[in-house]
């Protein structure tokens, strides 16, 4: 069933400021008397390219309505910055919400991340690698990420051939001058990281995906599984990179639920 809920959109947040330029973010909170739980969703764009605003209409609204609000972010892009430089926003994103979300009907205390292609990259690290200091708590309770890569070594391998013919791929936005088997590259690979104590996280990829392989998200739910994470994998049939298929009012209800289940488990 599609929710006929209302969505109240808020443009042109400013959550932080770096390399002295604010970044931006657009709040999309479903109609309630009470604060409701928030996730914070990082786009694609092979981290050359996109925005806050991508695919808001087909995706973000419909998403917001099951009662889960949404805040969309820009973060740093090649070639102006490199990783961890987009980690660092997405974290002062989750920062941003615990400091300042209840201003908005937000609860700051239930905060997910939902992340698309090099989103889910940025998405599964953040989730994988919660960060507390002196700025705040960047922690979240659950994830759901869709399509990224999440060991950059494996999704760089090239033979010579493949090297000579294929365009040129998303390590050198994502890691600038360093290469897919440095210690850089690493830290960007989310399968490094898994443990028992990994938040709820949902994969989703399709089988048809012809920029990223499906490997990568089947490589992750295993490496969670055997350290004895919770974590499910959903293969959609016939969808590639960024498909449509995702958008489904059904997808998208599944996607919802799941955070609506995991953001009410107790802390």
């Amino acid at each position: 069933m599609v929710s006929t809920r209302s969505v109240e959109v808020t443009s042109g947040l400013v959550y932080s400021e770096a390399d002295g330029l604010p970044l931006q973010a657009d709040l999309y909170r479903p109609d309630s008397d009470g604060p409701v739980p928030v996730v914070v969703y990082v786009h694609g764009g092979g981290f050359e390219v996109g925005s806050r605003s991508d695919r808001a209409r087909e995706r973000l609204v419909p998403f917001a309505t099951h009662g889960v609000a949404v805040l969309s972010v820009d973060y740093r892009l090649a070639p102006a910055a490199h990783f961890p430089a987009p980690l660092h926003d997405v974290r002062n994103a989750i920062r941003w919400i615990r400091n300042n979300g209840s201003d908005h009907g937000l609860d700051t205390t239930r905060i997910g991340i939902w992340g698309a292609s090099a989103g889910a990259l940025l998405s599964a690290v953040a989730a994988l690698q919660p960060e507390v200091n002196e700025l705040g708590d960047a922690s979240v309770q659950a994830a759901a990420l869709w399509f990224g890569v999440y060991d950059v070594a494996a999704a760089g391998a090239r033979s010579w051939l493949e090297a000579a013919v294929l365009p040129s791929s998303f390590e050198k936005a994502l890691l600038g001058a360093q290469t897919p088997q440095s210690d850089l590259a690493r830290e960007a690979s989310a399968i490094e990281s898994v443990s028992a104590d990994a938040p709820p996280i949902l994969l989703a990829h399709g089988d048809r995906d012809q920029m990223v392989s499906i490997a990568q998200s089947a490589d992750l739910h295993r490496a969670l599984v055997r350290a004895g994470g919770r974590t499910t994998f959903v293969t959609v049939g016939g969808a590639g990179h960024e498909d449509v298929r995702f958008e489904t009012p059904a997808h998208l209800a599944m996607t919802a639920a799941f955070f609506e289940t995991e953001l009410t488990q107790p802390m």
